[in-house]
């Protein structure tokens, strides 16, 4: 399928890591997903319901993050993945979640996982 929606750079706010402290304080975390799916209907409807409300994702995966407590990137964007497949069913998802500040001494850059459903 070549149709596709895409949500890039959401910022979330969890307490996910390694580190007692991280799961304590919380952090920042920042997350792509991409939907594939058929938008050709509502290309034609300009109706929502006729499409993949991504307004709803986001809040999810926003509440999702507010409430989680984990250890790992690879659980936290398990659980997501879960999250929007129990709303959308199973269609093809992508995502991509990077941790923003990893506690690595010396290293600024960014830490991700990437994954996909479908």
């Amino acid at each position: 399928m070549s149709d596709r929606i895409l949500v890039r750079d959401l910022r979330l706010w969890a307490h996910v890591g390694v580190l007692e402290q991280e799961r304590q304080l919380g952090q920042w975390f920042s997350l792509d997903l991409s939907f594939d799916v058929d938008l050709g209907v509502a290309g034609a409807s300009d109706r929502l319901d006729d499409t993949l409300d991504y307004a709803d994702a986001v809040t999810a995966v926003r509440e999702l993050a507010a409430s989680l407590r984990c250890q790992t990137l690879e659980h936290f964007s398990e659980r997501i993945l879960d999250l929007l497949q129990q709303r959308y069913g199973p269609i093809p998802i992508s995502l991509e979640l990077r941790k923003l500040s990893a506690p690595i001494p010396g290293f600024s850059g960014v830490v991700a996982v990437q994954r996909q459903r479908g």
